[in-house]
């Protein structure tokens, strides 16, 4: 049974099995960084149903990243994608179709795709996945789809907000928080204080939305305040308690591009 090298990165591997145009192709038991790269390669691509079968530690550590998460979610809303979760199953990293295996080995930086169509071998191996994939659970993704992320904050608030919202994003290479990157709570408040957005306004939508609850939202603008990144004033309203407007406090923000709001806001918080 002989092997073809597809190609040294997911992309490229994944480009070259569907290029055969199979129905439905599974990826086995990838690793956090084949997961990952496997998103942002799909998204906005046309091609057959994915199905995901992956060891819940797994998924779970790459979906903590908010940025490949709410892309992921989308994957799934547009019925792209398929998760499902195992403890365990200790198989290659591979991606599968009905008439060929690839098996995917990780080096370093590098993802080298191995290829066999032998077909006894292929049916095999598909025959055992399958029964898996109906055995396995689905994995629920916690994130919002980013696209209704971004289309409820331009109803919700303004298209101002959503442009500034998108841009923060574009800036990260992460967003988990925990010193690893802005969180996507985080993200909301500076881009709502940059638009001068009332806290009740922001976190509102942060909840009905999914990414948080309002508790959630005043606790990490709390952290903010006493980070001294953002700053609030009280809005009288006709009745009841006055209202929380949100702006910016360090200066360096006032003018900051996507990227240095980023840096400026990622440094300060992790000291």
């Amino acid at each position: 049974m002989s092997a073809n090298l597809l190609g040294t990165d997911v992309e490229g591997i994944l480009g070259r099995v569907l290029e055969a145009d199979p129905e439905c192709l599974y990826v086995v038991n990838p690793s956090a960084a084949v997961l990952e790269q496997l998103v942002y390669a799909t998204v906005g691509s046309a091609g057959p149903e994915i199905r995901v079968l992956g060891e819940d530690e797994t998924l779970k550590r790459v979906m903590e990243d908010f940025l490949v998460a709410s892309k992921a979610a989308d994957l799934v809303e547009a019925d792209r994608v398929a998760i499902r979760s195992v403890p365990e199953n200790g198989r290659t990293a591979m991606f599968l179709t009905d008439d060929q295996v690839t098996a995917l080995v990780q080096a370093g930086d590098q993802v080298g795709g191995l290829s066999t169509t032998d077909r006894e071998f292929t049916s095999s191996v598909l025959e055992a996945v399958e029964t898996e994939w109906e055995a396995a659970e689905e994995f629920r993704l916690r994130t919002p789809a980013l696209s209704r992320i971004t289309e409820t904050l331009e109803l919700d608030l303004e298209p101002c907000v959503r442009e500034d919202f998108e841009s923060l994003l574009g800036a990260l290479e992460t967003a988990k928080g925990n010193g690893t990157g802005l969180d996507e709570v985080t993200i909301s408040l500076l881009v709502a204080a940059k638009n001068n957005v009332l806290l009740y306004d922001i976190s509102k939508w942060g909840e009905d939305v999914g990414i948080a609850s309002k508790a959630t939202f005043s606790r990490t603008k709390t952290k903010l305040e006493d980070k001294g990144l953002i700053d609030t004033e009280k809005v009288p309203i006709d009745v009841g308690r006055p209202r929380l407007r949100l702006k910016l406090q360090d200066e360096r923000l006032l003018d900051a591009d996507p990227a240095e709001m980023a840096a400026i806001a990622s440094e300060v918080l992790a000291n």
